[in-house]
């Protein structure tokens, strides 16, 4: 019984440690700022937290997200073994059938979850558990393809809330577009921090066909991109709390554009994809101030 109540235990272990909760956290966090302050009425915040229906959604994108982390360290255990060596779960941890089975049951029950709801939060749940099995099994290690696929899926966890509510405020795409350019670059510099371990196992990442000075320019283009596709769409809508907001951005940004071009470490890029993922926190609590 002892030995039993101990391998329920590692296991649970296993599983927290694959799934990465303070992301998961942030995606309900979104999710609940999205409906309360853009889908709203905002002054009905309460009821909002006592929607059953919503709440499942958010659980089912929960379940979705999870799976994705659980299938994409199952593939990923050469490579971490060099990149992050302390940091390997699936084998160690937690047997490799275990995590399997783990990640089929979360995307049935997320899919089916989605289902229920709309057949439009179905088939975008479907589609998300496809494409970040197919992203751990071959996308990321193509060039870029892995980092656009694994963008848009975080700026559906934004589009979704619009989709089950059928309200297309112009500052849901906002926020999904921030969520998707944050996450690309993120992506990205990911690749870059990750370079030994994904070039001794084949992998054509963007650093590794271009090198370090060619992706960093590459990861400019993506942050012109962004400044200039947010300012007009704020422009477009008239909004004055977020024309403020990016105004003081420029300063984070200018910092990221200075830290990215002197980087060359993978210290330095680790400190640059946790710099990124703050932004995107930033992104998420001023969805309060709008």
């Amino acid at each position: 019984m002892t030995s039993t109540l101990k391998y329920f235990g590692q296991t649970l272990k296993g599983f927290y440690d694959l799934i990465r909760f303070p992301n998961l956290l942030i995606i309900v966090l979104t999710e609940y700022l999205v409906l309360i302050c853009l889908v709203g009425p905002k002054e009905e915040w309460f009821a909002h937290l006592l929607d059953f229906k919503f709440a499942f959604l958010v659980f089912s994108t929960v379940l979705i997200a999870s799976a994705g982390y659980i299938i994409n360290d199952y593939y990923d255990i050469k490579i971490d073994l060099i990149n992050k060596p302390d940091k390997v779960v699936v084998g160690h941890k937690l047997p490799r059938r275990t995590a399997m089975i783990g990640h089929f049951a979360l995307n049935f029950i997320g899919i089916s979850i989605g289902f229920s709801l709309n057949i439009y939060v179905g088939l975008i749940n479907f589609f998300a558990g496809f494409f970040l099995w197919l992203y751990s099994n071959q996308l990321k290690r193509l060039p870029f393809v892995g980092n656009f696929v694994v963008s848009i899926l975080t700026a559906a966890s934004v589009w979704i809330v619009a989709v089950y509510f059928n309200r297309h405020d112009p500052l849901i795409y906002v926020f999904s577009t921030f969520a998707f350019f944050t996450t690309l670059m993120r992506e990205v510099i990911k690749d870059m921090e990750d370079l030994r371990g994904d070039k001794t196992f084949g992998c054509r990442t963007l650093p590794i066909i271009w090198g370090y000075r060619r992706t960093k320019r590459f990861i400019y283009g993506i942050l012109a991109s962004f400044i200039i596709t947010v300012v007009y769409i704020i422009l477009q809508a008239e909004l004055p709390t977020l024309q403020i907001y990016f105004i003081f951005m420029l300063l984070p940004a200018g910092y990221f554009v200075y830290k990215l071009y002197w980087c060359d470490t993978q210290k330095g890029f680790r400190f640059l994809s946790h710099f990124l993922k703050g932004v995107m926190l930033s992104g998420v609590l001023v969805i309060l101030l709008v």
